[in-house]
């Protein structure tokens, strides 16, 4: 077994750090092919990352005006508003992933025209189409498109990207959508989960910022309990830095659905590491997010499900003793969480010290809304 003690979370973005460099930075236009994740670093700086491509994109878009009393926001009809906006039909807006500035509150998205592409439920955004639109909603409630045609910015290629031509015949997808499943920027480093041409190919990359380097990249392998075995081609879907006793680790969560703790130093260059499975949360689901958050006093992390709704775990519960999960499991196994009655949720993000930013399908009439709930009041 192994032993914690009292847990501190540490945020999922620092901006105690000084602004950017400008090591490498050109202003042009960003080509890039597919607009897969976003995450925040410091000075406002947004990271796209392009799977098509394998490359980060870390984009200056001088959004960087402080926006501190943070008011309740509700968007209905995203799809219809955005649809209007593109010239599309609102049965065809994407939304492929959400990033809010925590500096201005700006939440940016990104888009494509791809919603009826699907032709499997375990086929995610970036399996049926590649977003090419970056828009900002402002905390006012004003959509707004983000042009990229003459944008400061560095960039940087990951390494030994999954091959293009590799398909997965059960998602009906290629594999390249996947060679970045997630980014977090986190004390001075970006953080990038995805897929790698190797014979282990879930991949964990580092990245100090500014760009400078190559980084490193170290294999990945879990326990799978839903599944009864270990495993090393399944990415990381989404993920948190956690800080247990004062030693920092990455909390992921994969297809189907663990929990995983990885020890953030044993992530070197070329290294394989086994991560602890402390949880299970149902097979037939995946996650869609991940958010650390304060509320009343005690920490806790949020898992969004697709077939659970919200999963809520407090933060002294992930830090407890617990027995690796190492045997085929059925159901949920391990960590205590606590399902919240918020079906339908697809993204959740900061907003502020007390509310999170929640993107979610009304599950009567299909209505996209995004709106804020307050974290005080969960």
């Amino acid at each position: 077994m192994y032993r914690f003690g009292l847990t501190v979370l540490i945020s999922t973005l620092v901006f105690a750090a000084p602004p950017a460099s400008d090591r490498g930075v050109v202003t042009g236009p960003i080509k890039a092919k597919s607009y897969t994740k976003l995450a925040f670093g410091p000075d406002g700086i947004l990271f796209v990352g392009d799977s098509m491509s394998a490359r980060i994109y870390a984009l200056d878009l001088d959004d960087r005006k402080p926006f501190e009393i943070v008011k309740a926001l509700e968007i209905g009809d995203v799809e219809g508003k955005i649809a209007a906006m593109l010239g599309a039909d609102a049965r065809d807006v994407l939304i492929h992933d959400m990033a809010v500035n925590p500096v201005s509150k700006n939440a940016y998205l990104t888009v494509s025209r791809g919603r009826r592409g699907f032709v499997s439920p375990w086929q995610l955004p970036n399996d049926v189409a590649s977003a090419g639109v970056l828009l900002r909603v402002t905390p006012a409630g004003a959509i707004e498109e983000v042009r990229l045609d003459n944008v400061k910015h560095s960039t940087l290629d990951i390494s030994n990207p999954v091959n293009e031509k590799a398909e997965v015949d059960w998602k009906k997808s290629k594999q390249r959508v996947d060679a970045i499943s997630d980014i977090v920027y986190a004390g001075g480093k970006l953080y990038v989960a995805g897929l790698s041409n190797e014979e282990f190919s879930s991949t964990m990359r580092v990245y100090p910022f500014p760009f400078q380097g190559a980084g490193s990249a170290t294999s990945l392998e879990i326990y799978h309990g839903s599944h009864g075995k270990y495993e090393t081609d399944s990415p990381v879907r989404a993920f948190l830095p956690f800080n247990i006793q004062g030693k920092p680790y990455l909390l992921a969560s994969y297809l189907c659905t663990p929990l995983v703790l990885f020890p953030m130093e044993e992530l070197k260059d070329k290294a394989h590491v086994k991560g602890t499975t402390i949880a299970e949360l149902g097979s037939g689901s995946y996650p869609l997010d991940m958010v650390s958050f304060r509320s009343k006093g005690e920490d806790f992390v949020m898992v969004v499900n697709s077939a659970r709704g919200l999963l809520l775990f407090k933060a002294q519960d992930l830090a407890k003793p617990q027995t690796p999960i190492t045997t085929q499991i059925e159901g949920t196994a391990g960590v205590p969480f606590t399902p919240l009655r918020n079906a339908g949720v697809l993204q959740a993000e900061n907003y502020g010290d007390h509310d999170l930013l929640l993107l979610a399908r009304n599950s009567l009439n299909g209505e996209l809304v995004l709106r804020t709930m307050h974290t005080e009041r969960q």
